[in-house]
């Protein structure tokens, strides 16, 4: 069977800036989620300049935060390489940095709008694990944040289509496609999310049932991954989900228990 090139990481050139497919499916994501955003929040009572005013500045905040994470445990390579930090189209961040920002964000954001955080979490939810489920196909493009070895009868097998499963060819070895892993397991949260809303859940948990989601899925994703950030032995990013598990846990119950998600999901005056 003859092979066919990889997929070019630039998708056009403009006024001789090369714009790759990584930055444009990321901000289609972006946009995509955005906009899914602004009209549940609409139906549930925000001004409709609320997520767009975060975003400004969420946005932003989380690309860094997600290159510096990403950098910091890369830093043995990055402290050679000074130059090459800025170099986020290259690849290379981290989506729990990217959370780490954005919530942090958003939370100084309610308390200067007088806007419950758990709403917009709630209502945000959604919007975050399809931009997710988005993005990952940025790591496709790039050849980037793939599993182990695997043979071309492994892919067929799955019944991938012909251009995964040579886009997942690189340098004549065949690897494990974890992005496409990752992005179908965000697509099933999406959808569960957005059934989660008319279960009518207590404030809050929403987002922190994308959070134990999210945190399952990437867990044993990234079991099969080779290009993990590591601490120590340990993958960092698997140390991560476990904590995001456990704590979305714990403040479920004792936000139930202490009173503090009286509030449901539905209700109009939070």
């Amino acid at each position: 069977m003859k092979e066919i090139q990889p997929i070019d990481p630039i998708a056009f050139s403009l006024g001789g800036i090369d714009v790759r497919w990584y930055g444009v499916i990321i901000g289609t994501g972006l946009i995509l989620a955005l906009l899914l955003a602004i009209r549940e929040g609409n139906r549930r009572g925000l001004h409709k300049d609320d997520f767009p005013d975060l975003m400004l500045w969420a946005i932003p905040i989380a690309i860094i935060s997600a290159r510096v994470y990403y950098v910091i445990f890369e830093w043995d390579y990055y402290s050679q390489h000074m130059s090459d930090i800025p170099k986020i189209w290259l690849g290379g961040i981290a989506i729990h940095g990217a959370l780490i920002g954005a919530v942090i964000t958003t939370y100084i954001f309610t308390k200067r709008k007088n806007i419950s955080f758990w709403k917009m979490a709630d209502i945000a939810a959604p919007s975050i694990i399809l931009g997710q489920a988005i993005g990952r196909w940025g790591n496709f493009i790039n050849q980037e944040a793939h599993g182990g070895e695997v043979s071309r009868t492994f892919l067929e097998n799955l019944y991938l289509p012909e251009f995964i499963i040579n886009q997942m060819n690189i340098n004549g070895v065949y690897y494990h496609p974890t992005f496409l892993y990752e992005s179908l397991w965000n697509i099933i949260g999406f959808v569960l999310l957005l059934v989660l809303r008319k279960v009518n859940l207590r404030s809050g948990e929403i987002f922190l049932s994308y959070v134990i989601w999210y945190s399952i899925g990437r867990f044993f994703i990234e079991g099969l991954r080779t290009d993990s950030l590591m601490v120590g032995d340990f993958r960092m990013a698997q140390l991560i989900s476990l904590c995001l598990i456990v704590f979305a846990i714990v403040t479920i119950v004792f936000r139930r228990k202490s009173g503090l998600a009286n509030h449901r999901y539905l209700d109009t005056n939070y």
